[in-house]
């Protein structure tokens, strides 16, 4: 059985977001000062891992967690062991997390037991006093250990870089070449406009404006050093890739703003609420925790699902330049990363 949204793409891609909460606050991620869910609003371990399964049974085949930080949620290697069972049927083709990395060292050895091969890390710079800038809270030496804990383990990792101009934009090249060494993948991302940090006077305050920088100024910027050939490589999610032909490595670029990928779009979002969320750039939403608790079959949350697939819409509202205010009001750690 597969899911179509409107526009006929296949939607086989669920990420789920298992909190809303994190030990760094990234500065394009969250407010410094981020209130948190309270607890009884999140969904149980157990209840994410029957809308996970209901959403496998409709036809997801890659399933991604994320948060917030999906490894500081209490007992989550429950969940990702139970949901290694449909990766054993064959139901589902990969099982996958994003992470700022703080936590691999711990975990980096329970995830390869449990079927994950693969993770991206999220990581904007190589300097310790930027990256305790960016993070706010993250320490950059904890982060690399994690990544060489997760080497050991035999977990396929790559990096998930979000440029922003005047911040990392003198690192992209060392980025490079340090993932070649490193035997990683690189993908860079594009800062997108979500979520809104307001000043005194009640404007935006999140400088996102001034940090977009385009990755095609990006590539061109990489192509002087190396040769990058198009690759025909397609992921599940929205990069273009590229082959770097000094170091073999793939690269990747994700340009929501300068050069949107809808028309592609496999994916749809849950929250640690239960929210579903068809665009990660659109507030519409489908309240999946309220048919799951008001029901003990399945029958209604597969009802509530293709309800909510048959309203996914064509694309985001991202905008490019001085004007780009944020799109959604929501912080991206809410809706998941």
């Amino acid at each position: 059985m597969g899911m179509k949204d409107p526009f006929g793409r296949t939607v086989d891609y669920l990420r789920v977001s298992v909190t809303d909460r994190c030990d760094f606050r990234c500065v394009y991620c969250m407010s410094e000062d981020m209130t948190f869910l309270p607890k009884k609003d999140l969904l149980t371990l157990e209840e994410m891992d029957r809308l996970c399964s209901a959403f496998i049974s409709k036809g997801v085949r890659k399933l991604r967690l994320t948060g917030g930080e999906p490894l500081v949620r209490k007992n989550i290697m429950w969940l990702i062991e139970r949901l290694g069972r449909h990766l054993q049927s064959g139901a589902l083709e990969e099982l996958t997390l994003t992470t700022n990395g703080s936590q691999l060292s711990r975990y980096a050895d329970d995830l390869a037991r449990a079927g994950v091969r693969r993770l991206n890390v999220s990581l904007d710079t190589l300097k310790p006093g930027k990256f305790a800038e960016i993070t706010r809270w993250g320490r950059l030496p904890q982060v690399l250990e994690g990544l060489q804990a997760a080497k050991r383990a035999g977990l396929k990792l790559k990096i998930n870089t979000v440029a922003l101009k005047g911040v990392n934009d003198d690192e992209y090249e060392t980025l490079v070449a340090w993932c070649a060494d490193e035997g990683f993948d690189l993908t860079f991302i594009e800062v997108m406009p979500m979520g809104v940090i307001m000043d005194d006077n009640g404007a935006d305050d999140s400088g996102r404006a001034g940090q977009f920088i385009s990755l095609e100024t990006v590539r061109a910027q990489l192509a002087r050093r190396w040769t990058l050939a198009e690759s025909s490589f397609r992921s599940a999610g929205p990069a273009r890739y590229f082959n770097v032909g000094e170091t073999g490595q793939r690269l990747g670029f994700i340009t929501p703003l300068s050069h949107n990928f809808c028309e592609l779009c496999n994916r749809v979002r849950l929250t640690c609420t239960g929210m579903l969320y068809m665009c990660l750039g659109q507030d519409d939403s489908a309240d999946l925790r309220a048919v799951l608790r008001g029901s003990e079959t399945d029958e209604a949350l597969y009802a509530a699902i293709d309800a909510a697939i048959a309203r996914k819409p064509r694309g985001h509202d991202f905008r490019v330049g001085p004007e780009a205010q944020a799109a959604v009001s929501r912080h991206m750690s809410v809706t998941g990363g």
